[in-house]
């Protein structure tokens, strides 16, 4: 997952609205989003190479998303799928500071990444390249391969847009839109975290079309304050075509 935004407590009927992008190779295997049969109240897509998943939501209202940190540190072979981390957060019974100490804990074992989650009542994050852990207040948040917030072209642009669609979270179409964003940032404003200009070019846009790696699902998940949950997933095909939509609406009942 490269691009995550959260509008967490800033409209007054939809308290939390979630809008995101998975960016992957396309040869490493996954299924769309469904109930998982092996644990009946999480929804999310599925990582068929390691089991995990990298953004999902349970009938109660928790939700977890994962991005990669991307740098120049090194990448150990031997760590265990980061995807493993959001599966677990998924099933767990635990508040959002229960998971953010358990994540503080584990986190060093992985490659490094960003997790943002939430058990339904506080939202909050951990990034292991500070090994800081923190609850959110209400606001727009942004999360890409860096820090949270890291003012990133597609970071800025797209917490802009996810700012104006809030006028109307029921459109669909709004919401599909900024994350279809494939402009590319200017050379000047790309961020140089050691990979060649061709992939910081490639990487730099909301929507990622490359030939080997690319957007390979969008994901729109609106929480109303009644606790209805409406969950959007759009995949796409190595040309960047819809290949497919489901679609999910079901009450959260809180913990």
């Amino acid at each position: 997952m490269c691009l995550i935004l959260v509008a967490w407590r800033t409209h007054r009927e939809y308290p939390c609205v979630i809008a995101a992008n998975r960016d992957e190779f396309f040869e490493r295997a996954s299924s769309a989003a469904h109930w998982w049969p092996d644990a009946p109240d999480v929804l999310a897509g599925r990582d068929l190479s390691a089991g995990g998943t990298w953004l999902g939501i349970t009938r109660t209202g928790r939700f977890a998303g994962l991005t990669n940190y991307r740098g120049t540190q090194p990448q150990r072979a031997d760590a265990p799928s980061r995807g493993l981390l959001v599966g677990g957060i998924l099933r767990s019974p635990h508040t959002t500071e229960e998971g953010l100490v358990q994540l503080q804990r584990e986190g060093p074992r992985y490659n490094g990444f960003n997790l943002m989650l939430s058990d339904g009542r506080s939202l909050g994050v951990y990034e292991t390249m500070t090994g800081a852990r923190r609850l959110l207040a209400p606001g727009i948040y942004g999360l890409s391969n860096h820090l949270l917030d890291t003012p990133w072209p597609k970071v800025r642009r797209a917490k802009t847009r996810l700012q104006a669609a809030l006028a109307d979270p029921g459109d669909t179409a709004a919401m599909l839109e900024l994350l279809c964003d494939d402009r590319p940032a200017n050379d000047e404003e790309l961020p140089r975290t050691g990979l060649d200009l061709h992939w910081e070019r490639l990487l730099s846009s909301a929507f990622v079309r490359g030939s080997h790696y690319g957007t390979r699902c969008s994901t729109v998940i609106r929480m109303h304050r009644g606790g209805a949950v409406s969950f959007d997933e759009w995949s796409w095909d190595r040309s960047g075509a819809l290949a497919g939509h489901a679609s999910f609406q079901f009450e959260a009942s809180m913990q």
